[in-house]
């Protein structure tokens, strides 16, 4: 049945007709959906950095068993050299096979001339690592030379300094010896920037090791990853297996489930906060608007009209509330870099981000507006009209 609503300007009058109530609700609301930008970009930055990890025509191959706990690997150091001379369809260039022998650790690792020592990430490689590490691109300085170490641009994130306590010239400290820092790389925001590279034999040689973590090989376009992985197979005596990149990264994001559940835990703790605040302010803006809603339904408006106002005001406050949170996880949050146990991400502000951070307020606006307007607009008109 057609009903007469109020007019639109009406609820935008009323907002401004109490400034310090408008105020106080607007900030109350920017505030929770900032934090829900904060939980929803943790979340999307996480997965971005596992998802853009593996590139496809990447394989690794490690120890049996270790699951993706590769900094417990050990394979012998000929397996790069048997890789490459038995198995068909590994990617080459001017008779180069794109295979990477590497050593990969965490350790503890000091900035001089810090002392207090920070859980890093370590890899020894070999410049055959930037063929197959198509990503990587030096950003500053040059490659490692002995007694050199490369960082990525997330690694003061994960050892807790500032960005300038790692830049080039700079010295780290780990296994026993003093590191001149010779450059800074960047990996299109994957797990590789939260990390340090030096040369693979240094490394074995402070660690007093002659093994590798894994050996990463680049495969030919239409090679076929089972021939890798019946190589593996067929080698008893070296106890290895052989993954896709993606897989891996794969395997990884399902580790961290429980987190990511976690996580969207809190995105529905913290709206439904938001919710409950925004009840208590709207009940107390609607009680003390009664003889106003009472006298509107005796010059002719019916309650579904004045409830459709009432929403229309709480939507307008947190339609505002929406874009400046989201304007503010923009320009402050977006890629700001953060630790975890793989290394170091970047929240990421997208647009999945934005959607789920609006449509939050929204439902703040619209769940937060219609259970008072219900129960003040069922008082009698006439009770309502000598209410105080």
């Amino acid at each position: 049945m057609f009903f007469r609503l109020l007019p639109w300007e009406y609820a935008v009058r009323n907002l401004f007709r109490r400034p310090l109530r408008s105020t106080l609700t607007f900030a109350g609301l920017t505030t929770v959906i900032v934090l829900v930008f904060v939980v929803v970009g943790f979340i999307r930055g996480l997965e971005r950095s596992l998802a853009v990890s593996g590139d496809p025509r990447t394989a690794i191959v490690f120890s049996v068993g270790m699951g993706e706990n590769l900094e417990y690997s050990s394979i012998p150091m000929r397996t790069s050299d048997l890789v490459a001379a038995s198995v068909e369809g590994i990617q080459k260039r001017h008779g180069q096979r794109y295979v990477s022998p590497e050593l990969y650790l965490g350790t503890q690792i000091s900035v001089m001339p810090r002392d207090a020592p920070s859980l890093g990430l370590v890899r020894g490689v070999t410049p055959s690592a930037l063929l197959v590490r198509r990503r990587i691109q030096i950003e500053h300085g040059d490659w490692p030379r002995s007694g050199e170490v490369m960082v990525g641009r997330l690694a003061a994130t994960k050892l807790g300094v500032p960005a300038t306590a790692v830049r080039v010239g700079r010295e780290l400290s780990f296994e026993g010896r003093t590191w001149r820092i010779s450059g800074v790389f960047s990996a299109a925001g994957s797990a590789f920037e939260s990390e340090a590279w030096c040369r693979l034999d240094e490394l074995q040689q402070a660690m007093k090791r002659q093994d590798l973590s894994i050996v990463a090989l680049t495969l030919a376009p239409g090679a076929h990853f089972a021939d890798l992985d019946l190589f593996c197979k067929g080698r008893n005596d070296l106890e290895l297996q052989a993954l896709r990149e993606p897989d891996y990264y794969a395997s990884l994001q399902r580790d961290y489930g429980p987190v990511r559940m976690l996580a969207w835990l809190v995105v529905l703790l913290v709206s439904g906060s938001g919710v409950f605040a925004g009840l208590n302010t709207m009940y107390g803006a609607v009680i003390g608007r009664i003889p106003e809603l009472s006298t509107l339904q005796t010059i002719g408006f019916a309650r579904r009209a004045i409830v459709v106002s009432l929403i229309q005001e709480g939507l307008l406050l947190t339609a505002g509330a929406s874009l400046l949170a989201a304007l503010l996880a923009l320009m402050f949050m977006n890629d700001v870099s953060v630790r975890f146990t793989m290394g170091a991400f970047a929240l990421r502000i997208d647009g999945t981000s934005v959607l789920i951070g609006c449509g939050v307020g929204f439902l703040l606006g619209l769940l937060g507006t219609i259970p008072p307007a219900i129960r003040a607009l069922r008082m009698p008109v006439v009770n309502g009209l000598k209410a105080i």
